[in-house]
């Protein structure tokens, strides 16, 4: 078994759990801001995107690519604002969230563990491993999930 594979599992059950509670979520409730320096929920869906387009990337780089590896710097306010999320289809973008994050997982499964601790280096100069990288994700993707169930939570009266 791949040595990710636990967190594949994970991931997979977190988007299957997820899938149907956002796309129930009306525009009101996604679209609210909480105040003025806080993402949207449809904004933090649109950023878990970003993240996984990222990490594909970094992904398939350190399998190839000599380490440690320099990749640009990711400032995720630019991208959110860029892409404007807040305006995108709600239903659309809680698909490709589920399919983005389906598609990490069969890349993630297609690692060659050989390349495991190449590095690449993060714009604060640290130097990251795939391994490490692959493992974070979860983290990082259980995190903004805890931003959005703690926006629902706030946003009942929306």
């Amino acid at each position: 078994m791949n040595e990710f594979e636990i967190n594949n599992q994970i991931l997979l059950q977190l988007i299957e759990e997820w899938e149907p509670r956002l796309s129930a979520l009306s525009d009101e409730v996604v679209t609210h801001r909480p105040d003025n320096d806080s993402w949207t929920i449809k904004e933090i869906v649109g950023h878990m995107i970003d993240s996984a387009t990222n990490n594909i990337h970094r992904i398939i780089h350190l399998q190839y690519q000599p380490s440690p590896l320099i990749f640009p710097d990711y400032v995720n306010d630019w991208w959110v604002a860029i892409q404007d999320y807040q305006t995108e289809n709600w239903n659309d973008l809680v698909q490709l969230w589920k399919y983005i994050n389906k598609h990490i997982v069969h890349i993630i499964r297609r690692v060659n563990l050989d390349k495991s601790d190449n590095e690449w280096i993060t714009a604060l100069g640290e130097k990251v491993s795939l391994r490490a990288m692959i493992i974070d994700y979860l983290r990082h993707f259980k995190l903004h999930l805890s931003e959005i169930n703690e926006r629902l939570l706030n946003t009942a009266d929306v």
